[in-house]
């Protein structure tokens, strides 16, 4: 992977309503994304992760902060510009059905983008088609039949094939494989992994699911609230979570041939609204190490240890975690 990150986000924040009092579903958010990378985005339904993405992409417009894609800061350019921007940006939604067309064929919606971004001459858009259908799994007759005629597992296929037309460089994938049968994530899963490595697409990943997380990425963000609180390579973080959030976060993770899991950390209370969110730490009202500081002053994202960033101001110990690795 390049030195040269591919994606640059600095300082991004998205409110929803005024200025001030509105609420802040993306708050100063950062973070890079190397080419041929998968960089994952996990926290609780509610944290601001489907809006960060929808941000990156620019189809949520950002209030304050930069995104820098390939070293054009896209929210500095105009809808025009975007356009083309967009050939080298996709996106894979959670909803496959809800993001195709239903009137249209999949071959009208997957040459769409060609004849948008003027690719191939038109006698050339059927067998791009079949390319990218037999990319995926699928078979050249399939460009026939409308979205409503597949499987979800075959939808989202479908909707992979459309991404890949463009050949982009960044696809921000958003809770692509939540809605589908486990052997048919590993489908898409393990598809997603070899069209990486054919193609050298980096990826934003955002699922709520870690053992996905841990299989597909190499390193990962977990949000709170609007923030990044943690970010690390995958394997430093399931080994010895530093935040006390993402540590009970993995704790969750359901351990194989055990009927109960004794060391879980159960959180206390429920995620605060985004429209009065706590003071300082904003997660201090569930955390089991909160301090009078915690409570006055908001933690500043520090580097802790090489590639690994926190927002704490009590991180836990660098040691393996019995909560995690008990299996």
């Amino acid at each position: 992977m390049s030195d040269l990150p591919i994606l640059s986000v600095r300082n991004l924040s998205k409110i929803f309503g005024p200025p001030v009092g509105g609420v802040r579903a993306v708050n100063n958010v950062s973070f890079d994304i190397a080419k041929g990378e998968t960089y994952a985005l996990v926290g609780e339904s509610g944290c601001g992760k489907s809006t960060l993405g929808r941000c990156v992409t620019m189809l949520e417009t950002p209030s304050e902060g930069e995104i820098n894609f390939q070293g054009q800061d896209l929210t500095k350019i105009p809808n025009e510009g975007l356009r083309r921007i967009r050939r080298d940006l996709q996106m894979i939604f959670q909803d496959p059905y809800g993001s195709l067309n239903p009137r249209k064929t999949v071959g009208s919606i997957l040459s769409e983008p060609m004849r948008i971004h003027s690719l191939y001459p038109r006698s050339a858009w059927a067998d791009q088609v079949g390319q990218v259908l037999a990319e995926v799994g699928l078979l050249p007759v399939h460009a026939q039949r409308h979205p409503h005629e597949f499987s979800g597992g075959q939808r989202q296929r479908i909707s992979i094939a459309r991404a890949l037309t463009l050949k982009p460089k960044l696809i921000v994938s958003d809770e692509a494989v939540s809605a589908l049968d486990v052997s048919v994530q590993s489908q898409i899963l393990n598809l997603m992994v070899r069209l990486q490595k054919d193609h050298g697409m980096a990826y934003l990943f955002i699922s709520h699911d870690l053992g996905v997380v841990q299989h597909i990425s190499d390193r990962v963000g977990v949000m709170y609230l609007g923030r990044i609180v943690e970010s690390a390579n995958t394997r430093d973080l399931f080994r010895a979570p530093r935040h006390p959030y993402t540590r009970s976060l993995l704790s969750a993770v359901p351990k194989m041939g055990r009927r109960s899991n004794p060391d879980r950390e159960f959180l206390q209370g429920e995620l605060p609204s985004p429209l009065n969110p706590p003071s300082g730490c904003t997660f201090h009202p569930r955390c089991p190490l909160k301090s009078d500081l915690c409570v006055s002053a908001v933690p500043e994202m520090r580097e802790i240890e090489a590639q690994r960033k926190i927002a704490c101001h009590h991180p836990l110990e660098d040691k393996p975690s019995a909560v995690i690795n008990a299996a």
